[in-house]
């Protein structure tokens, strides 16, 4: 067995005995088993079982030069069945929280939602505001590289320590929901499904390139260093742009949902329009017409009047589930 594997279920039998919790016995683990590593050297450097179906891993990765982490919701059976596969659902955060990688959990009933789906959930950080991209940096630099970060380190070393199997899926809110979609096209072949709430897809689409901006601006970055200028370098902008490549995301199961920034059913009394939602509304529909004029097939929910929030984001985790499933090889 490897060695994260091994090392997950001790550090979750470990945290259960503290406290008090009885748990079935383990067959005797491997201690000689090698470390987890991913081709160019990602490795996992702590393991922290935050209750008895949580993992967080703390990754140092090349790709980002720097440790990062992410989050691992276990399927019910993880333990008991520690040579079985499971489909890999990535669960993708927005920006600029601190420790992101927790804010499903924290905002939303994902943990109890995905508890009986069979599926092995990763929620990786994106940092400040990764954008869930490879970083030009004017040319000097690659990195950060999130892309190599989720979908090539992070995915081998949970291929080869924690049960993943073949069968991906991507489902993100706001920024996340670019990044599902942005990683089923670029990595063709690799995800089944995919997943956007309140998303600004079509990354040139109207004011979503300065809105981009505006946000890298605002964490400190400066702007340029993602893509560089949307005019003077678009052809790279395009690169990332989900709407430019429709066809690389025919046959991925894809799901699209949005409000239009009106105070709506579940925001509280008193509750501002927000301009937000309604940039991620044109932006998205942008996307779903290039999708529909290449005769690509999506499932949309543009339901009108909400902001962005957490408890549509809950919602809409739920109705995507039969895409997302589809994607993945399970029962909707």
């Amino acid at each position: 067995m490897p060695f994260g594997r091994i090392m997950g279920v001790v550090s979750t039998l470990t945290a259960l005995v503290a406290a008090a919790v009885v748990v079935p016995s383990l067959a005797a683990a491997e201690p000689d088993a090698a470390p987890v590593v991913a081709d160019d050297g990602a490795r996992v450097v702590k393991e922290t079982a935050v209750d008895a179906r949580t993992l967080d891993l703390e990754i140092a990765s090349p790709a980002l030069g720097e440790n990062r982490s992410v989050r691992l919701l276990l399927p019910t059976g993880w333990t008991e069945r520690p040579t079985r596969t499971w489909p890999l659902l990535y669960l993708l955060p927005g920006c600029c929280a601190d420790e992101d990688y927790r804010t499903w959990t924290e905002y939303t009933d994902a943990q109890r939602f995905l508890a009986d789906k069979n599926v092995l959930t990763v929620l990786p950080s994106d940092g400040r505001a990764g954008m869930f991209s490879r970083w030009w940096n004017q040319g000097v630099s690659p990195a950060p590289d999130w892309e190599a970060f989720h979908v090539t380190e992070v995915r081998q070393i949970l291929e080869r320590g924690y049960g993943a199997g073949d069968r991906r899926a991507a489902a993100g809110l706001s920024i996340g929901g670019f990044g599902a979609m942005a990683y089923a096209f670029r990595n063709r072949g690799m995800f089944g499904a995919a997943a956007a709430f309140s998303a600004s897809i079509d990354t040139l689409q109207g004011w979503t390139p300065g809105a981009i901006q505006g946000i890298l601006q605002n964490e400190g970055f400066d702007p340029a260093d993602l893509w560089g200028d949307p005019v003077l370098n678009r052809p790279l902008w395009s690169e990332h742009n989900p709407a430019d490549h429709p066809a690389e995301l025919r046959g991925v199961a894809l799901y699209v949902a949005c409000g239009n920034g009106e105070p709506g059913p579940l925001d509280p009394p008193g509750q501002e329009p927000e301009q937000h939602e309604a940039l991620s509304l044109a932006s998205s529909q942008s996307f779903t017409d290039r999708l529909r004029a290449n005769g690509v097939p999506v499932t949309t929910h543009y339901y009108g009047p909400g902001t962005h929030d957490w408890a549509y984001w809950e919602r809409e985790l739920h109705s995507s589930w039969p895409t997302l499933a589809r994607g993945l090889g399970l029962p909707a």
